[in-house]
């Protein structure tokens, strides 16, 4: 691993401690994202190593096609029917292990996949840790149809929580407008700071034509922050019982 650089050491050594949370017989979720694509590589590592018997479900097609090139067996999350844990990665994170995630375009997946789970725990580098949410944009999963009604309803709610005038991005990739796995769109939205995560997280799920949003709040217990010298730091959530 020496010929990686000093992020993708951080990676590295967030996805080998998240791996080693996995035990014989559970049910995984496997997250999306660089970070998660490493803890999948990890992870198939283990699984070739023998001794481990999983049932995984992906959270995107790209997990899904990576996972089965390395060896791992994907099954749909309705046919495994919960899981014991999720691991994935986040865009940032906050001191109440509040995230934001989506800027892999899975969002929507994913926070299905983490509902589903008995325990989240995110995998990241230290530069995903933040004091506050919001540096990072916000992605929002809107229905194609209606799309500027749906823009229209979402200013107005931002102009409500004092975020006017700030840009809403509809995101494209390689020139071309970008399509989740779902057939929807992405509304990237540049807030610099969001003071009130759960006042936003719940207006914007009452906005038809949106599906979901990025702001995934009160659902992590656990966060592995890897550094390049391959030291992990653990960031903890009380969970009510």
């Amino acid at each position: 691993m020496s010929d990686l650089s000093p992020a993708d050491r951080a990676k590295d050594a967030a996805a080998v401690a998240a791996v080693a949370l996995v035990e014989s017989g559970m049910r995984l979720g496997l997250g999306s994202g660089s970070t998660a694509a490493q803890m999948v590589r990890r992870l198939a590592e283990r699984v070739q190593g023998g001794g481990l018997q999983l049932r995984c479900a992906a959270t995107s097609r790209a997990t899904a096609e990576l996972a089965t090139q390395l060896g791992l067996v994907i099954e749909d999350l309705d046919e495994i029917g919960w899981l014991d844990l999720t691991l994935d990665g986040a865009d940032e994170i906050d001191p109440d292990l509040n995230l934001i995630k989506g800027g892999g375009g899975a969002l929507l997946r994913e926070k299905i996949t983490a509902a589903a789970s008995d325990r989240l725990v995110v995998i990241a580098d230290p530069t995903k840790v933040v004091e506050q949410l919001g540096a990072y944009h916000l992605p929002v999963e809107v229905v194609p149809f209606g799309l500027e009604t749906t823009r229209v309803h979402i200013h107005k709610l931002l102009d409500q929580m004092d975020l006017t005038h700030r840009p809403m991005l509809l995101r494209n990739r390689d020139g071309k407008l970008f399509h989740t796995d779902e057939g929807n769109v992405i509304l990237d939205l540049s807030l610099e700071v969001i003071c009130e995560p759960e006042r936003l997280g719940a207006g914007l799920t009452a906005i038809p034509g949106v599906v979901e949003h990025g702001l995934f709040l009160d659902m992590c217990e656990l966060a592995l922050i890897g550094s390049p010298d391959g030291s992990v730091m653990e960031l903890t959530r009380e969970v009510s019982a």
